[in-house]
């Protein structure tokens, strides 16, 4: 089936409605929008000039491009096998290696990491690979309207949504590129105007009672941090008519605002003096004259578009131009730009044509900022750049992680992130709607710009500081919290238990795969000088990576119905700086684990393989992790379900050939042949659930030597 003409139809294609009343035409239309998004993303690589160029690293905070093609491939078919929609992976060292992304990290943490980067023929024959599955997904699953969180079709359209972020943010990548790494794709064109820059004004703006956040019903796909319901009063403020474009932002390189630490926060400024900057980082100067980077070339500076630059540039020529006017400007917050957004009426599946430089519809790059003018005289209130907010984002009140994502949002709670709203001219999808949420890093390029509102009110940015996720604050608890019943901490007591069996041996690395929220994996970094941190939950790898880098860390623990006990742990109270230095915090899949996993002196799986979906693979493969003469520590309950693990796969606690075989039995026979038994023995633990219920359990703990080759 055929679902475009030409490549020019897969520009201006909208996310599309969770409603509908026929079900075969609803499917033919997501058939239709995931090709589309597909090929358009296939498209945006067609701007590199060469195979080469996938490897060069646009950004040194981010993987090569090669990464990014093959990892919005692999997002749909991990997401669709963890959710148990696919019997079986398409390739499991490709799903491995371009599964988890780079979080866009602070300006001086670079990644040195060396990976073995597949070859672009291999990734482009993998897409087709995934193209073909999920085609035949979307064909053949039963589809019920409308789509809901829970249904299997939500999967994958977050693929689809996924995708198109990822279609962005590597256009992005590609402006970052060196000119000669790229060459002009004709699908995406430069606009031509290049009109004088209009001076800038200020518009007058109502104030109003405000709802954040939308609910269940919504007819559209909706990432987990847009849900929920926020009570706002917002007071009135005037806005910029324009955003600043970059004849306007000129003024503030000109009178040497990058070197003035005073218009400068204390992060911004450290990133200012580490990076050198002097202007934009997408303006360059040959002979004293401004050039501006587009997707592919460079042209003669425009100076009526708007200026790209991150929060910290934005932020700073806010409190230079605040001084140069004598007026209390700076950054809109999230409810000024919503409250900007109702002179909008129409959102992205319903506009007939874009009221704003968004959705690809007009160009692939910005164009002059009074193009676009909404009822109340503001232009751009979406599209042409991203519009950076004060707004740090947090989750709204009844916010909910999706359990198929449990990163997208929750590792952006940390008060590091802020929101960017409107979209820009290469926002497509979700990120083209009127309540999508998208924050980043305030160091981070993303075709994102700036206006100003004047208003003497101090906007209140804190970030929720207590840890309010259930199951994250039981595990807290569980971890550093209090002992109950006399029951000693149960990670505690398991490296305690396993001190024996180390005596003399070689503690150079170890990894602790199911660390949860990382006590166990700090106690290991007593005694060994690197150790590695693996769950599969994004959730408990952020509280790990959190307690690694902070000292104080609050949480929320249920006490009876809506009461909670607020608590809080300080870390350097327990474990030095030096100490939780040691530990890497990562996110992964026992049962896959990337390559770099291995030579360790010491593997820890606590209460792991009775969760895994696969334990036999994970067990009949652990050995090439470890080095001769190294220990396996395994502890369990063998609480054997078939929600977790198929009863092919129970390691015991069933009948083998009319007799019972326990769990131990059945580790003995599949790790005979590479480990030696050493010892077994019982190690009871409690989880509090709330202040009156308990869970007592006792795992066992089995010791195992890995065999000399």
């Amino acid at each position: 089936m055929k679902f475009f003409e030409n490549d020019s139809d897969l520009l201006a294609t909208k996310t599309l409605s969770l409603n509908g009343g026929d079900v075969e035409l609803k499917r033919a239309e997501i058939r239709g929008y995931f090709h589309k998004t597909f090929s358009l993303d296939e498209q945006v690589f067609e701007c590199l000039a060469s195979d080469e160029s996938f490897y060069i690293k646009a950004n040194p905070l981010r993987h090569p491009l090669i990464f990014y093609m093959g990892h919005t491939a692999t997002f749909f078919v991990n997401k669709l096998f963890v959710a148990n929609l696919i019997p079986e992976r398409i390739n499991p060292k490709l799903e491995a290696i371009l599964a988890v992304g780079v979080d866009e990290m602070s300006w001086d943490d670079l990644n040195e990491i060396n990976y073995d980067w597949p070859k672009v023929s291999e990734v482009r024959e993998y897409r087709n690979q995934v193209r073909e599955l999920v085609d035949l997904f979307i064909q053949n699953t039963p589809l019920k309207l409308p789509i809901e969180w829970s249904d299997p079709f939500w999967i994958v359209l977050m693929g689809i949504e996924h995708e198109r972020i990822h279609i962005e943010t590597s256009s992005v990548l590609v402006r970052e590129l060196p000119l000669k790494a790229v060459r002009k794709n004709p699908l995406f064109k430069t606009c031509e105007l290049f009109d004088e820059a209009p001076q800038n004004e200020m518009i007058g703006v109502k104030g109003a009672d405000l709802s954040l956040g939308k609910c269940r019903q919504n007819p559209l796909y909706g990432w987990d941090n847009e849900y929920g319901d926020l009570k706002i009063k917002q007071n009135d403020f005037e806005v910029s008519k324009f955003l600043v474009s970059n004849q306007e932002f000129l003024e503030f390189v000109d009178d040497k605002g990058y070197e003035k630490k005073e218009f400068w926060q204390e992060e911004g400024w450290k990133w200012r003096e580490f990076t050198k900057a002097s202007r934009p980082y997408f303006w360059s100067v040959r002979a004293e004259k401004y050039f501006y980077r587009t997707l592919t070339d460079e042209v003669k500076m425009p100076w009526s578009w708007p200026v790209d630059v991150n929060y910290h540039e934005a932020k700073a020529f806010c409190n230079w131009k605040s001084q140069k006017t004598g007026k209390a400007l700076r950054l809109p917050t999230e409810a000024e730009w919503m409250l900007l957004r109702k002179n909008i009426e129409v959102d992205a599946p319903y506009w007939e044509r874009a009221p704003g430089n968004i959705n690809l519809e007009y160009w692939a790059s910005a164009c002059p900022v009074n193009q676009f003018e909404s009822r109340n005289g503001v232009c751009d209130i979406i599209g042409n750049v991203w519009q950076w907010t004060e707004t740090p984002v947090d989750a709204f009140p009844g916010f909910e992680v999706h359990p198929a994502y449990d990163d997208f949002s929750v590792p952006t709670f940390d008060g590091r992130h802020n929101l960017i709203k409107g979209g820009s001219f290469f926002s497509t999808g979700n990120l083209a709607t009127k309540d999508s949420r998208y924050a980043f890093r305030k160091h981070f390029f993303q075709h994102a710009g700036f206006r100003y509102v004047e208003s003497e009110e101090t906007p209140h940015l804190s970030t929720n500081p207590y840890e309010t996720d259930e199951l994250v604050s039981q595990y807290i608890e569980f971890h550093f919290g209090d002992e109950y019943f006399g029951v000693p901490n149960f990670p505690l007591a398991c490296m305690k238990a396993c001190s024996g069996a180390l005596k003399d041996r070689q503690r150079r690395r170890a990894l602790d795969l199911g660390c949860a929220v990382g006590r166990a994996s700090f106690e290991l970094a007593r005694s060994f000088e690197h150790v590695d941190a693996l769950d599969f939950s994004a959730r408990f790898i952020q509280i790990g990576e959190e307690l690694k880098q902070k000292a104080l860390k609050r949480y929320a623990i249920a006490s009876e119905g809506e009461m909670a006990d607020l608590k809080e742990i300080n870390i350097d109270q327990i474990y030095p700086k030096a100490i939780r230095e040691r530990c890497h915090f990562v996110q992964g899949d026992a049962c896959n684990l990337n390559p770099k996993f291995s030579n360790y002196d010491l593997i820890f799986a606590g209460n792991l393989i009775d969760r895994l979906y696969s334990p036999r693979r994970f067990l009949e493969s652990i050995h090439e992790r470890i080095v001769n003469g190294g220990l396996l520590i395994l502890t369990s309950p063998y609480t054997w379900l078939e929600t977790y693990t198929p009863k092919g796969e129970w390691i015991g606690g069933l009948k083998i050939g009319g007799e019972n075989q326990t769990t131990l039995e059945g580790l003995k026979k599949i790790l005979k042949s590479r480990f030696h038994f050493l010892d077994a023995h019982d190690i009871p633990f409690v989880i509090r659930e709330t202040k009156r219920k308990f869970q007592h359990t006792i795992s066992q703990m089995t010791i195992w030597e890995r065999r000399k080759t």
